[in-house]
């Protein structure tokens, strides 16, 4: 069976990085993290504490789209935040198969795994437009959902069992 494309999707703080390192290892696929493709131009504008705009994200999600479509083959994981539905469907548009892990928790929990961040050039204060942001995944995009209050472990554990009952099923 082929290995997935996966982006690990969510707020800033939600853990997509460790998570998604995670669950490449688990996989043993190549992981990136998208915050690593962001032009330098964005990533002084987050620094500066303002939210990033779709003429901003543009070019950098067709980066990301790009290293998931050379991944096809052998499997990866991206961390990305991909909050809206249109994110996701430019990232389809490079690799239609890719499947979407959004990490979800509560404002609380997120901002608390904010706070423990320091250095990160996503301030706390962009998280209530993080959210305001957010669309979650639609019945038609093809991934999962999983509480990121939970160890890990838990989650990487949670994440196979699901796709392994899947391959099972087919």
């Amino acid at each position: 069976m082929a290995k997935p494309v996966l982006v690990v999707m969510g707020v800033s703080g939600s853990g997509k990085s460790t998570i998604g390192a995670a669950i490449a290892g688990r996989l043993r696929v190549p992981f990136e993290d998208a915050d690593d493709l962001h032009p330098r131009a964005n990533i002084e504008k987050m620094t500066a504490g303002i939210a990033l705009d779709d003429d901003d994200r543009y070019p950098w999600l067709e980066a990301v789209g790009e290293w998931l479509a050379q991944h096809a083959e052998r499997g990866g994981v991206m961390s990305c935040s991909a909050l809206k539905r249109k994110y996701r469907d430019q990232l389809r548009r490079h690799y239609p198969e890719v499947i979407f892990l959004h990490l979800e928790g509560t404002r609380e929990v997120i901002a608390r795994r904010q706070a423990s961040r320091p250095g990160h050039f996503m301030p706390a204060t962009l998280l209530d437009s993080q959210f305001r942001t957010l669309e979650p995944l639609e019945s038609d995009e093809a991934g999962m959902v999983l509480d990121v209050n939970q160890p890990v472990d838990a989650i990487v554990e949670e994440y196979a069992g699901r796709i392994g009952a899947q391959d099972g099923a087919e």
